[in-house]
C-alpha cells in the first residue's frame, strides 16, 4: 500500500493557469496537469492507493469557494478505488477561526492546510496558534509548509525549525506534520531543533535535494513512527521519489511505516 501525504490539485477551470503562473514562481516543473484526473494519473504510475489533496488559502475570503471544492471532491472521490482525500484550508486572518474549525469538522474533513510564507506570516502568530489550538479540540491534523520555500528565495522564512519548536512546545498536540520533512532546505535545523519532539515530518519535494546521510541522520534520530511519505505532487513525480526512498535499502517494516502504516494510524482510517 502506498499513500501520499502531501499533493495538490485545483479545480479544472483555472488549474491550468496556476500550474503555470506557481511554476514560474519557483523555476519549477509540473508533473500533472494540476486536475484530479492528473493526480490519479500520476497515482496509478506510482501504484499508490491514497492521496492527500493540501488546498492553500492566500488569503482569508477564499475559505468558501475552496471548502465548497474540497467537500465536493471528497464525495466524488470516496468510493474510488485510488482515492483522493481533501483537506480544508485555514488562514490566520480569518474571522471566527474557531467558528470555521468547528464547521470543517462537522463537515467530515480529516484535518487543514496552512502555508505560512503563501499567507505571510510567521508560523508563531496568534492566529496560527487559535488554528492549532482548534486543531486539538475538534481532533484535526494541521499540515504546514515548513521550511524555505521557493517561490520566497531571499525572504525570512516563516516556519523554520525554531520557530516550529517554540509553537509545537506551546500547543502541546501531537497531530501537526511538518512538511519538506521537518524544514525545506533546513534539514540540519531539524536535527538541532525538532527531532525531540513529538511532530510528524512528511517527505515532500525532498529526496531530490536532501543527501542520503542527512535523511538517514534525521531518519534515525526522530524515529520511523512520525515519517509520512509525500511527493508534493505535481511538483515531484510520486514514482521518482518512492524509487529514491526504495533505494535506501530500509527494512521492509521500516517502509511499510512510511509508505503507509503511519498515514493511516493518523488519519483514523482502515488498511
Amino acid at each position: 500500500m502506498l499513500i501520499d501525504f502531501h499533493t495538490h490539485l485545483f479545480p479544472d477551470k483555472i488549474a491550468e493557469k496556476t500550474i503555470s503562473m506557481l511554476a514560474q514562481n519557483t523555476n519549477g516543473k509540473a508533473y500533472t496537469d494540476g486536475t484530479a484526473n492528473g493526480l490519479i494519473s500520476a497515482m496509478e504510475r506510482a501504484d499508490a492507493d491514497i492521496c492527500i489533496n493540501l488546498p492553500v488559502l492566500t488569503k482569508p475570503t477564499q475559505f468558501d469557494s475552496i471548502t465548497a471544492f474540497a467537500l465536493d471532491l471528497n464525495e466524488r472521490q470516496k468510493d474510488n478505488k485510488r482515492r483522493i482525500i481533501s483537506f480544508a484550508g485555514m488562514h490566520p486572518a480569518c474571522d471566527d477561526i474557531e467558528g470555521k474549525m468547528k464547521y470543517l469538522k462537522d463537515k467530515g474533513f480529516l484535518g487543514i492546510k496552512i502555508h505560512p510564507d503563501y499567507q505571510q506570516t510567521f508560523i508563531n502568530d496568534e492566529g496560527y496558534i487559535k488554528i492549532l489550538n482548534c486543531a486539538k479540540e475538534y481532533d484535526l491534523i494541521v499540515v504546514t509548509h515548513a521550511g524555505v520555500d521557493d517561490g520566497y528565495i531571499g525572504e525570512p522564512v516563516k516556519c523554520p525549525p525554531s520557530l516550529a519548536r517554540e509553537v509545537i512546545k506551546k500547543v502541546n498536540y501531537n497531530k501537526i506534520v511538518l512538511g519538506h520533512y521537518g524544514g525545506h532546505k533546513q534539514w540540519q535545523e531539524v536535527l538541532d531543533n525538532l527531532c525531540d519532539l513529538d511532530v510528524y515530518f512528511d517527505t515532500a519535494f525532498t529526496f531530490h535535494e536532501i543527501e542520503k546521510d542527512i535523511f538517514l541522520k534525521i531518519l534515525d534520530k526522530h524515529g520511523e513512527d512520525k515519517i509520512l511519505f509525500a511527493s508534493d505532487c505535481p511538483w515531484r513525480d510520486i514514482v521518482d521519489d518512492k524509487n529514491i526512498l526504495l533505494s535506501y535499502n530500509l527494512d521492509k517494516k521500516v517502509y511499510d511505516k512510511i509508505f503507509y502504516k503511519n498515514a493511516l494510524k493518523l488519519l483514523k482510517i482502515g488498511e
